[in-house]
């Protein structure tokens, strides 16, 4: 099975630094441009995340497929840290701590980083399972494609190994078992 996994497009968080979770963000018009401008690989169904800004990358790069929803593809939920840069948080204790702890840590208010990791990779088999093409395109967020990467991807790297850009990610063969990079979507 082919399948890819792309990021959605730019939003005004994204251009901020922001920690953009569950804010469910539009695209910005930075964002559509660089959609608009690039190619993107053909598919035969699109798997999305239930946000505006998934949906709108999807609607966006695949104009003549309907996207088909999965809730759990959802971003990880930053809890405190929601809506701020970086350089905001430089002074929360919280954050530093977060940050010393290789990102291992629960976020405050917010999602534990394994079982976010767990339900995104969950519910990226439950869509394998119940689509069945050979073709598909899952338009998600950074987090949810670094986390299917990091458990299924050979050989195996960290889940920060994994980022990829706004619009950006990979074109990779799914055995049922492992990934295995064909190319990367720029």
């Amino acid at each position: 099975m082919i399948i890819n996994l792309i990021r959605h497009g730019r939003t005004e968080g994204n251009l901020e630094s922001r920690y953009i979770g569950v804010i469910d963000e539009p695209l910005c018009a930075e964002g559509i441009s660089e959609l608009k401008a690039k190619e993107f690989p053909e598919c035969d169904m699109v798997i999305c995340s239930p946000m505006k800004r998934c949906l709108q990358t999807a609607r966006l790069i695949y104009p003549d497929k309907e996207p088909v929803v999965y809730e759990d593809l959802r971003e990880c939920n930053f809890g405190a840290f929601e809506g701020q840069s970086p350089r905001e948080l430089s002074e929360n204790p919280f954050y530093r701590i977060w940050l010393d702890s290789g990102g291992t840590l629960p976020f405050p208010s917010g999602d534990k980083p394994n079982e976010f990791k767990r339900r995104t990779c969950d519910e990226f088999l439950k869509a394998l399972a119940e689509q069945p093409y050979d073709r598909l395109s899952f338009v998600v967020h950074g987090g949810t494609i670094m986390s299917v990467m990091e458990r299924f991807c050979v050989p195996k790297q960290s889940y920060f190994d994994y980022r990829v850009n706004n619009g950006c990610g990979y074109c990779v063969e799914f055995d049922g078992e492992t990934i295995t990079i064909i190319s990367e979507i720029k």
